[in-house]
């Protein structure tokens, strides 16, 4: 599938959501373009493709729930996590982080959309957490991320993308190295770089649909 690749500006990157995509797009996609940027939801899938594909430079990003008990699986193996969405998760990423001696990159979810099906903190939630949240010693806060509602037209999303941005200044006040925001899929990408993503999602405009079997 072409994408224009020109659409991306070079200050925002592209995660490429490999889930419930064979390893062989994975490895096209890397070896036509040198990509390297790859997202999965299932930390499953995850790391069998991690162990398939070891022999590439690949950084893997964890872009789905996690679940407390698979915390453990982690070991320093994702570049980035955009999807810690509870002060409690976050805390046991950090303690697990600690024991290996290391920090692991994370973003907080941030339910801007306030949607009941979504995973995340509510804005109110998150800030009544961050004086917590940003003293946790394993954790490297690079930003926060958000996943607006799926069947939104893209100028629907533009005011959550733009709540997103705003709390993402707030935080830099206290930590100005968390200047990462993540936002934007297929459908709305670029009225996420417009409101300030530094992160986009694509999916579908780079693998194509998933087959009905895959889903």
């Amino acid at each position: 599938m072409s994408f224009d690749w020109s659409r991306i500006p070079a200050h925002v990157g592209v995660v490429a959501v490999s889930k419930l995509q064979p390893t062989a797009k994975i490895r096209a996609l890397h070896e036509e373009r040198g990509h390297r940027d790859f997202g999965e939801n299932y930390i499953q899938e995850a790391l069998a493709k991690i162990d398939e594909l070891a022999g590439l430079e690949l950084r893997w990003h964890l872009i789905g729930s996690l679940q407390s008990n698979k915390v453990k699986f982690l070991a320093d193996r994702f570049a980035l996590i955009h999807s810690v969405d509870s002060f409690k998760l976050a805390e046991k990423i950090s303690q697990a982080a600690v024991a290996r001696g290391s920090r692991q990159p994370v973003l907080f979810q941030v339910n801007v959309g306030g949607e009941d099906s979504k995973s995340g903190f509510d804005r109110a939630g998150f800030e009544a957490a961050w004086p917590a949240l940003r003293e946790l010693t394993g954790l490297e806060i690079r930003g926060l991320m958000t996943m607006p509602p799926l069947r939104n037209e893209a100028a629907e999303n533009r005011p959550l993308f733009r709540e997103l941005a705003d709390l993402g200044r707030q935080i830099r006040r206290d930590i100005p190295g968390a200047d990462q925001l993540s936002m934007g899929t297929s459908a709305d990408f670029q009225v996420a770089i417009e409101e300030g993503a530094t992160w986009v999602r694509l999916g579908s405009v780079l693998f194509g649909e998933r087959s009905r079997a895959a889903q």
